[in-house]
């Protein structure tokens, strides 16, 4: 029934996107480009309705009654990000103890403008032993894609320096494009 109402909500949104869902148990799908509050809402509603469960991390405050019910059905996992956490540590303690997970994870770490990603989704991949996704969101099409299966090296500045270049060469456009960049 869910899966059913997702694909009337992308058809009404004007969205479309490929339909494939990693076949591994156990992923991380990096999204890009993050520059609104609305890809991730976007994003939910096109992973549901191509029959996929996606997990998100989300900072364990956001778990209170009742918004703490709705987002733990939605796929969020509270994660501890105070002081001395490890949040890297707690990442890979997921995929250790889950048969599934399919973990979304946006490399900019923020929706401003950066040059600087974030290397966690790396960490946790390389520690964890899981694949890696690229999927987009791209507002200039309204396309989203689970992406392509991205084969990490064991240098992570080049690994991000090809991530760019991937989104770049795709023409991928962000709700807000000002707030994206590939620069190195």
């Amino acid at each position: 029934m869910l899966k059913r109402i997702c694909k009337i909500l992308m058809r009404i949104g004007g969205w479309k996107g490929k339909n494939f869902v990693p076949p591994q148990k156990k992923c991380i799908i990096v999204g890009a480009p993050h520059t609104s509050a609305w890809d991730f809402v976007w994003a939910w509603i096109y992973y549901t309705s191509i029959g996929g469960k996606i997990s998100f991390l989300i900072k364990k405050e956001f778990f209170f009654w009742p918004v703490g019910f709705f987002v733990r059905k939605m796929g969020g996992i509270p994660i501890d990000r105070s002081k001395g956490a490890n949040v890297i540590r707690q990442s890979v303690k997921l995929f250790e103890e889950r048969g599934n997970l399919h973990l979304a994870i946006t490399p900019e770490g923020t929706r401003k403008r950066t040059k600087n990603w974030k290397a966690g989704f790396y960490a946790i991949a390389k520690q964890a032993n899981v694949p890696v996704y690229l999927s987009s969101f791209d507002w200039g099409r309204k396309y989203m894609t689970p992406g392509d299966l991205f084969e990490l090296s064991d240098d992570y500045r080049e690994d991000i320096k090809r991530m760019k270049d991937y989104y770049q060469k795709k023409g991928i456009k962000g709700k807000y494009p000002d707030q994206f960049t590939t620069d190195y």
